[in-house]
């Protein structure tokens, strides 16, 4: 007769038997070009597409930029070589960049300009002003992103004269550069292409608190994107876009609130009932008013000016006076986050519409990024988010990427590009990327 423990033998022989036959199976598809040809892959763009970061372009940034890591992930399934115009060790530096350097008491960063390495001149350009020239590149390009550029330029001849990261990339030297950004990315034979432009379009107005630029004229923008695209595609490339970003996802303008500089004045002056902004008016005039926390201040804002005298108005307090309110170029305030706004709806519905109609991947950077803020992300199980500093993806300047940062957007972009062009381009290691650098810490 078989015992209880026989028995106990055998049915846990026959589970294991039955786990194995039962084992879940994950099919990773073989890495595949699909219909896309990656063997030339330029990427064109601004800031972001060049791996700006900390505020500045250096080294480092370069080397992390989205397309260095989406090309390395294409060459995974046949993609070609892809070379950006680095900075050399003895330019690491570059344009110069922050770094962070610890807290203050109240839990604030402390951070330290490090200055530039790669500036070898500068020059006055009549009508226009000073222009920063770096250290010249040459030889092969692939990524040409140019920082500071708009979509409103990029048919503009005499724009590689005004800008110093551009001219850098041209084999003229300013002011005698008549190329236009669109001509040069468009020189050499390419087969695949990514394509975000049109930030700036938007963002120079935001981040000047809307007194520093303009938005670009819809129409304007409509034209010159199917201009752009029209020519990138004119010999049957393929390619990638992405939407722009709603300029309230980021951490430039919701790092330093209203709320947080009221509730320290308050607590040097009880007294104390509000901070005042000169606010856009429906006339598009400008006149001081209670702010409210759908005004945006800039990160950069000094708070130290908050109640000091001004001088101009009696010695009254800087900002907590309808006299002396803040100066409308540290502030978007509602009115101008909501014409921003739709602003960046119309350009997104272009992109979308143009993209659409030529069959290339888009990348909806509005929605995702978006997404993020209010809901944060997990990859590679990594808990990321857009707030400043402590949430990775963002680096210190609350605009651009950290290495992280952009490893996840190149991953964006690779899967927009898996389902347009059925190729399955593996993802980037996500946690391999440094967020945002920390003291004494290299991660």
């Amino acid at each position: 007769m078989k015992t209880y423990k026989s028995y106990l033998h055998i049915l846990l022989a026959a589970g294991l038997l039955g786990l194995g036959a039962c084992k879940t199976s994950i099919n990773t598809p073989a890495p595949s070009r699909g219909t896309a040809d990656f063997s030339r892959y330029i990427s064109v763009g601004n800031s972001l597409t060049a791996g700006f970061a900390d505020g500045g372009l250096y080294l480092e940034g370069q080397q992390n930029s989205y397309p260095s890591i989406i090309a390395a992930q294409m060459q995974k399934v046949g993609g070609g070589t892809f070379t950006q115009p680095l900075f050399n060790a003895n330019q690491a530096n570059g344009s110069g960049y922050l770094k962070l350097t610890g807290f203050n008491a109240d839990g604030t960063p402390k951070t330290q300009q490090v200055q530039p390495a790669a500036v070898r001149d500068q020059i006055t350009i009549p009508g226009f002003g000073n222009v920063v020239l770096f250290t010249k590149y040459t030889g092969d390009l692939n990524n040409y992103g140019v920082p500071g550029i708009k979509l409103q330029q990029i048919t503009f001849a005499p724009y590689g004269n005004l800008n110093g990261y551009f001219e850098r990339l041209l084999p003229g030297n300013s002011p005698t550069n008549t190329t236009t950004y669109l001509d040069f990315v468009t020189a050499k034979p390419y087969t695949f292409f990514t394509d975000w432009l049109g930030n700036n379009d938007a963002l120079l107005y935001a981040t000047s608190g809307g007194a520093g630029d303009v938005l670009t004229d819809k129409a304007v923008f409509s034209q010159l994107y199917n201009l752009s695209i029209t020519k990138l595609t004119s010999s049957g490339q393929k390619g990638a876009v992405a939407t722009i970003p709603d300029v309230t996802s980021v951490p430039y303008f919701n790092t330093v609130t209203v709320g947080a500089i009221l509730a320290a004045v308050q607590k040097a002056n009880p007294a104390a009932k509000a901070l005042y902004i000169n606010a856009l008016n429906s006339d598009g005039s400008h006149s001081a008013r209670v702010a409210t926390a759908a005004d945006l201040i800039i990160l950069t804002f000094p708070t130290s000016m908050i109640g000091q005298p001004v001088a101009a108005a009696g010695g009254l307090p800087y900002g907590v006076t309808p006299l002396t309110p803040i100066d409308d170029k540290y502030v978007l305030d509602q009115g101008e986050v909501a014409l921003t706004q739709d602003y960046v709806n119309a350009y997104n519905t272009t992109i979308k519409s143009v993209a659409s109609s030529k069959g290339l991947a888009i990348f909806d950077a509005y929605t995702f990024l978006n997404n993020v803020k209010a809901h944060g992300l997990v990859v590679d199980g990594v808990n990321l988010s857009s707030a400043y500093i402590s949430g990775g993806i963002f680096s210190l300047d609350g605009i651009h990427l950290t290495p992280r940062g952009y490893a996840v957007v190149a991953n964006e972009f690779i899967k927009a590009i898996n389902k347009q062009y059925n190729a399955s381009i593996p993802l980037a290691n996500v946690s391999s990327y440094r967020g945002v650098k920390f003291p004494g810490n290299n991660n």
